[in-house]
């Protein structure tokens, strides 16, 4: 039976050669490679006999027939419909039934599996969202707690960079020079010990700073913070390693300190904020010179409370 195929083959060949343009030629030569199982050959013939006559009932049959056999349901199922509708006959119209009922069967398979898979995609764009919106407040958390940590030292009093407990042991003895403040008592800056110097007006008798007059100015403190000059100074960690050893009450010390010319600037600064009317800072020693201790001013019975 195969041989009598592939000798219809040859020659329906041969009339295609002769005439190329007639489709039923091309639709019959595809039915023989059918019945030899060659469904690509078929295909291929009948896509030639469709294309010079769009109404070829056969080539559209044939070719359904073909993808039928590849089992691609979707294409048979719609030529062997339009083959059906151009040309209706009850030996296709079993196998149509048949192929309609799987194509319809594929088409809902594909259909659930394109739901699904949109169903994952808005999940994934929904857990993406939350995931985003979460790392959004933690980040908006984070600097929230920074401004707050920020403004929470902004508002701690004190040089900003701080001594630890305020002056350690406060001024031994106030600025030399300095008069007592009327009413203090013994003290100095916070942190200071008791019975420690302090600033001005630190206990009766107390120096002061060359050239200041007795007592400290209300507002000496306030100048002291609203000065960024000096603020900035107090920062500095080489005054802040010399202040401890000012503190000690050394002249030989405090001698040192003024050939520093940080020290002596902020010592100037120190006499202008105090108001010593035509006072002057003391002349900074020579190195290596041991200053005198400065005179201790004895308090009268007015500056007691």
């Amino acid at each position: 039976i195969n041989a009598e195929y592939m000798g219809a083959i040859a020659k329906f060949s041969e009339a295609i050669s002769l005439n190329p343009k007639l489709a039923m030629l091309y639709a019959t030569r595809a039915a023989c490679y059918m019945k030899l199982k060659k469904p690509n050959a078929a295909i291929a013939d009948c896509s030639i006999g469709i294309s010079l006559n769009p109404d070829s009932a056969k080539a559209y049959k044939v070719r359904g027939k073909a993808y039928r056999h590849l089992g691609n349901w979707e294409q048979a199922a719609k030529d062997l419909r339009l083959g059906q509708n151009i040309d209706y006959d009850d030996g296709t119209a079993e196998l149509h039934a048949l192929v309609e009922q799987k194509a319809k069967g594929l088409f809902e398979r594909k259909r659930k599996q394109e739901v699904r898979a949109r169903e994952r995609e808005e999940k994934r764009k929904l857990k993406e969202l939350k995931r985003r919106q979460e790392a959004l407040r933690e980040q908006r958390k984070r600097e929230a707690e920074e401004a707050e940590e920020e403004a929470r030292k902004a508002s701690q009093g004190g040089f900003p960079g701080g001594f630890p407990g305020g002056f350690p042991g406060g001024f031994p003895g106030g600025f030399p020079g300095a008069g007592g403040m009327p009413g203090a008592g013994a003290g100095g800056m916070p942190g200071a010990g008791a019975g420690a110097g302090g600033m001005p007006g630190a206990g009766a008798g107390a120096g002061g700073m060359p050239g200041m007059p007795g007592g400290m100015p209300p507002d000496f403190m306030n100048k002291i913070l609203s000065d960024p000059e000096v603020l900035m100074a107090m920062q500095d960690p080489e005054i802040q390693q010399l202040l401890p050893k000012l503190m000690s009450g050394d002249p030989s010390v405090l001698a040192q300190a003024q050939t520093n010319p940080k020290i002596a600037k902020l010592m100037t600064k120190f006499s202008g904020m105090f108001g010593g009317a035509g006072a002057k800072p003391a002349a900074a020693p020579q190195p290596g010179s041991v200053p005198k201790p400065a005179a201790y001013a004895p308090r009268s019975h007015d500056d007691v409370d």
